[in-house]
């Protein structure tokens, strides 16, 4: 008899961004009696929203999110029937929270469903303010270029990737860090949005709804939900903080399927809900992850490798580089990076170099 090892799953659910018009068109068929609750609630219909779009509404914070919250239940429920197999673990990217912990038991669908009608509310009310996508630079790459910069109003909102993060801050500030951040290398891509989510302009909205969360009933969760606000399974008790602090605190999404890679390194993870944004995060990201395991096993080569350089070779050190013709000089030490490499920073250079791919000149 051959034993097959099961692989683990988790599901996870997009958050404001993947919605489209036509989503859910074969959804709502289905499940008639739950989008009857939804246009109680909500007191307008929530097909004619997905489905028409009406004076563009859907790309208002107001409809989307009570809009991308339906979409990703009904499909969830609707996997489940098909499929009669729950997951192991579940995960959202900030809206995509609220399907995670209803799919866990933490909330019935309308109570989940009120939730989000009042975030959305309370987050379309704060104006002003702007997001960006940053492309090609580390979390660390982002603060350093804030920091040097002078830009430290701007908040880093989504750990997506390696190399892929969003920042939120004032419509003015976003606008004068695009010059900047494409001077270093990166590409910025300004997103189609009013406010400046997961940021410290959200905080007077998050005092707000946590008044409003105080009324309403969790229960035990019944499957691990990986939190935003913390990259590790909620506990029962974190709800309402969590939530709470997730409207100005970063998406720690990188950490959260990197968590998920420890639990298993074949960890299958599905996305449930409108488009493939987490699919194609979640492919780049294992493509460049390394275990903690793996980590340790390199950690004190790594190190070692550092500390014989660093005796050997100042700062200001002329070295050459795979990919330049020029002499370049160095502007640090070498630094241990990401836990399991070895780099240094040039002058006139913003990103690090790989010190496997450096020599010094003689």
């Amino acid at each position: 008899m051959i034993l097959i090892e099961k692989k683990m799953k988790t599901y996870v659910f997009p958050g404001q961004g993947s919605q489209k018009v036509g989503m859910g068109e074969e959804l709502f068929k289905e499940f008639p009696e739950l989008v009857k609750k939804a246009d109680n609630i909500l007191g307008y219909s929530i097909e004619k929203l997905c489905l028409e779009a009406p004076d563009n509404q859907l790309s208002l914070t107001q409809f989307t999110q009570p809009a991308l919250y339906v979409i990703n239940a009904l499909s969830y429920y609707s996997k489940i029937k098909r499929e009669g197999v729950k997951p192991d673990f579940l995960a959202g990217h900030s809206l995509g929270e609220y399907s995670a912990i209803l799919a866990s038991g933490g909330f019935d669908f309308e109570t989940g469903l009120k939730l989000v009608k009042k975030r959305g509310e309370l987050m379309s009310l704060a104006n002003g303010g702007s997001m960006a996508a940053i492309i090609g630079l580390s979390k660390s790459d982002i603060r350093n270029v804030l920091d040097k910069s002078n830009l430290d109003t701007i908040d880093i909102a989504n750990l997506n990737s390696q190399i892929q993060n969003v920042i939120s801050g004032t419509l003015k500030d976003i606008e004068l860090a695009k010059n900047v951040f494409e001077q270093e290398g990166a590409r910025f891509v300004k997103l189609n949005v009013s406010a400046s989510f997961h940021s410290r302009y959200m905080k007077s909205a998050s005092i707000e709804f946590e008044k409003y969360m105080q009324s309403c009933q969790f229960s035990n969760l019944e499957i691990p939900v990986i939190s935003n606000v913390t990259a590790v399974p909620y506990r029962t008790t974190d709800l309402i903080p969590n939530l709470t602090k997730q409207l100005y605190s970063s998406v720690r999404w990188l950490e959260t399927v990197e968590y998920l890679l420890e639990q298993d390194k074949d960890m299958i993870i599905e996305e449930v809900g409108p488009g493939k944004v987490l699919t194609n995060l979640g492919i780049n990201i294992r493509k460049n992850y390394t275990s903690r395991s793996e980590t340790d096993t390199v950690y004190n080569d790594v190190n070692t490798y550092i500390k014989d350089w660093n005796s050997k070779y100042p700062i200001a050190t002329k070295v050459t580089c795979k990919g330049y013709e020029i002499e370049l000089v160095t502007r640090t030490e070498a630094v241990l990076l990401f836990g399991h490499r070895a780099g240094v920073y040039m002058d006139g250079y913003y990103g690090y170099f790989d010190l496997t791919e450096i020599k010094p000149v003689e």
